[in-house]
């Protein structure tokens, strides 16, 4: 008779029990949101709505309920991460000091606000009473239907993270590798009593805020470049550069510190899994045979 290992049986109910609370906060998400989409909501309705996203596009059954779930999560978190994105812009722009003699930071903020607005507007209208229902009801089956009792999701997220050093870091795959960092952290973050997904985690949101912050500035400053030009041509223009660089230079140096602990994370990980002690029954039945 095969018997389960306790120490396993219990992880496996650990991480259902994560993956559940994954769920339950996205539904108390859509009600915060539906009923106030002030920033901190929207952000909050994004960021669980990534992570819902993620465990069910990794680990659902990929039926006709998972792709309309995943479909819908797609275009409510889209249009919350161009409010969230303008939040964000606004913000830095507004703390931003720099001599401003060509009115150009004033003239892009302006322009900012008023399309966070708009696109406030359009959130906020995505959000009526049916379309949350019809959401909320793909969420409940979509829980009943998971079922992560016999899977690793740190072994899910090791599989998601590029290696360090296969390409020169540019603009592109950087922030590839940011959303690849964000899919395995959510993933890791279903093994709460795992010490090793603990420092994966912190591995990643280190190398994520950083990688967030130069992203948020290369867009920032690619609509400074469509309103006033070149750095020659606004004094903006030229600071917004001269931090981006900066930041990308941070952001890359971070994601390489992280990916390098993570790979050793992975490789003792990995060593601790093939050398584990057999329990007692399965070796007094290996020493019987």
């Amino acid at each position: 008779m095969r018997t389960t290992d306790p120490g396993q049986l219990s992880s496996g109910n650990a991480v259902q029990q994560q993956a559940h609370l994954v769920f339950d906060r996205m539904t108390r998400q859509i009600a915060r949101v539906s009923k106030d989409a002030k920033p901190e909501n929207v952000h909050r309705f994004r960021t669980n709505g990534r992570r819902v996203e993620v465990l069910v596009g990794n680990m659902s059954p990929q039926d006709a309920n998972t792709r309309k779930l995943l479909k819908r999560l797609s275009k409510l978190r889209r249009k919350a991460g161009k409010v969230r994105d303008l939040d964000v812009q606004i913000a830095f722009l507004k703390e931003l000091k720099i001599p401003d003699r060509q009115n150009h930071r004033a003239i892009l903020l302006d322009k900012l606000t008023d399309e966070q607005q708009k696109q406030s507007r359009k959130f906020v209208r995505s959000l009526d009473r049916a379309a949350m229902r019809k959401l909320r009801k793909r969420l409940r089956k979509a829980k009943t239907e998971t079922n992560l009792s016999e899977i690793d999701p740190l072994k899910v997220a090791f599989s998601r993270l590029p290696k360090t050093g296969q390409w020169p870091l540019n603009e592109k795959n950087l922030h590839a590798c940011r959303i690849s960092a964000k899919h395995a952290r959510y993933l890791a973050e279903l093994c709460p009593d795992s010490v090793d997904a603990k420092l994966v985690v912190g591995e990643l949101k280190k190398a994520q805020d950083e990688i967030g912050r130069w992203h948020d500035v290369l867009k920032l400053t690619e609509r400074a470049q469509e309103l006033f030009g070149g750095v020659r041509d606004s004094a903006l223009v030229s600071a917004l550069e001269n931090i981006n660089h900066a930041r990308f230079r941070r952001a890359g140096s971070a994601l390489h510190s992280a990916l390098k602990a993570i790979s050793e994370i992975e490789r003792r990980n990995r060593a601790s899994v093939e050398f584990r002690p057999q329990p007692a029954e399965s070796s007094a039945r290996v020493a019987a045979a």
